[in-house]
């Protein structure tokens, strides 16, 4: 009694709110549903075949893609660099931990506002402009200018310091789970430390952790949209390019013709392929493949 009394009332939230809006979702996308949620006309797999012969949507995939090869690596090697300089700190490491964490509370929205305000600005007055001027350079319109695509550097550089905070942590936490007596009989070996350390003893004592961070990065840049929407975004609408799959199915579905059967089987492909990537990712590897 006690056990439903405590688990219940979240279980009741978790079906309400989730598994019945996803159940519905994958019922939609066999419908022809123009601005309803209730559809009649059964079309089976028709708004699947758009889907997929749909330009846009294949293009915004291939945006996930770039976005994935810029993102998932800067991250890696900026949150396990943190985590290394703050593991080996011998005084205010709760400060400076703490410091780098911060970010992960603030909101995506706010971030991208920040960074498409103020620091990328398309005027004299950004900050990232002014210091440019410094040094005699011309003004740069970071978010309209696609040769060479300056909105990356916006794109990726506010996601790294909203999450690097975060897998410095997990980083920090797989540090302090390493044994000293291996660095010790390293140091004996003739191990210098450094380079051949790190190499040979924290990244190996690290790969466990290493998956879980890769496999978590993949599948938020799969979920991106806060960022991509308020700073590509104006009164104009969303530009043609740099659109993630869930930018594109937020306008097919809530846009002028809000075809939510067509948006519902974008979303299901769309999450097919996180599933079939992160078991890929998880089998390659070896998640869970016991140590020799």
């Amino acid at each position: 009694m006690w056990f439903w009394a405590f688990v219940g009332p979240f279980a009741i939230g978790l079906a309400l709110f989730t598994y019945v809006p996803l159940a519905w979702s994958v019922y939609l996308s066999f419908f022809d549903a123009h601005n309803t949620v209730t559809p009649t006309d059964f079309v089976g797999l028709d708004n699947y075949t758009a889907m997929l012969g749909d330009d846009a949507f294949v293009s915004s995939l291939g945006t996930f893609l770039l976005f994935t090869a810029f993102i998932v690596p800067a991250t890696y090697v900026l949150s396990l660099g943190l985590a290394l300089m703050v593991n080996r700190l011998r005084f205010a490491q709760a400060f400076f931990r703490s410091v780098f964490f911060l970010p992960t509370a603030c909101s995506y929205v706010v971030a991208a506002l920040i960074w498409k305000l103020s620091i990328f600005n398309g005027v004299r007055f950004g900050l990232a402009n002014t210091v440019l001027g410094w040094f005699g350079a011309d003004q740069t319109a970071w978010l309209s200018t696609t040769d060479p695509p300056w909105y990356w550097l916006v794109i990726v550089t506010v996601r790294l310091w909203l999450q690097a905070g975060f897998f410095m942590i997990l980083f920090l936490a797989g540090l302090q789970r390493i044994p000293p007596r291996l660095y010790e009989a390293a140091a004996v070996d003739g191990a210098r430390p450094g380079w051949q350390t790190l190499r040979y003893i924290t990244l190996p004592q690290l790969r466990a952790t290493s998956v879980a961070v890769v496999l978590l990065l993949v599948i938020n840049a799969f979920q991106a949209f806060d960022e991509f929407y308020n700073l590509m975004s104006d009164a104009r609408g969303y530009p043609p390019y740099a659109r993630p799959p869930l930018v594109y199915l937020y306008y097919t579905a809530l846009g002028q013709e809000q075809n939510l059967g067509l948006g519902s089987a974008g979303a299901v492909i769309l999450a097919l392929i996180i599933a079939v990537a992160t078991v890929v990712q998880a089998r390659w590897f070896g998640l869970g493949r016991k140590e020799d």
